[in-house]
């Protein structure tokens, strides 16, 4: 992912904060086997400390290619649209001279993963997934004796994915003029569509926290 300096996280918590927000759900990128092309799972995930969460199904053909190589990427994208080019013309230029663009914001994260069979640590990874999703503790106690969890878990297989990179980005033409990101944000908020107002939101974000580009 190229992530130029304007578009580099301002500091380990945006990124951090961008996830808390509900941004939990992700692609799963694993090298193929040999021969084979490299192989993505869409997937929620939860965070536990430097370890990211993961659970799949037993079947899932991903399993024979992390074992193979268990060097893994995880990445999120979010708050994302499309910039038309006459919204990015430079004044004095004609509008359908303006290059468009996307905006979005992403998280990638280097993993290495570690595969979890055993019941008990299964059973654990759930809990502290359902802690996250299900915060209200609103579901039956997850336990290798006890229906319907304990039954089911034989189907699954649980991913610990150790983090030893994390690259974030957040492309929101934050080196054009303060006033082009404010009326890029307004058009965005008055199109309202698909994600453009989460878009605008983060484009308005960190025109407070930059202002004028500086490199």
């Amino acid at each position: 992912m190229l992530v130029h300096p304007w578009d580099a996280g301002l500091d380990a918590d945006e990124w951090q904060t961008w996830l808390a927000e509900g941004h939990d759900f992700g692609q799963l990128a694993v090298n193929g086997l040999p021969g084979s092309p490299p192989m993505v799972v869409p997937t929620h995930f939860s965070r536990d400390g430097d370890r990211l969460l993961v659970h799949l199904a037993r079947p899932n053909p991903v399993w024979e290619a992390i074992e193979h190589d268990p060097a893994v990427v995880l990445t999120v994208i979010g708050d994302y649209a499309f910039v038309p080019g006459p919204w990015r013309a430079a004044d004095g230029v004609p509008p359908t001279d303006g290059v468009p663009t996307s905006y979005y914001a992403a998280v990638q994260f280097t993993c290495r993963a570690h595969v979890v069979d055993d019941p008990e640590a299964k059973a654990e990874l759930l809990r502290r997934q359902l802690a996250h999703f299900q915060p209200e503790g609103d579901h039956a106690p997850v336990a290798v004796d006890r229906p319907p969890y304990g039954r089911m878990l034989s189907g699954i297989r649980g991913l610990r994915l150790e983090v030893t990179d994390v690259r974030a980005k957040f492309k929101y033409d934050d080196h054009k003029p303060v006033e082009h990101r404010a009326r890029v944000a307004d058009r965005l908020t008055a199109r309202d569509r698909d994600l453009d107002a989460g878009t605008a939101r983060q484009q308005r974000r960190r025109l407070d926290r930059i202002g004028p580009w500086k490199s």
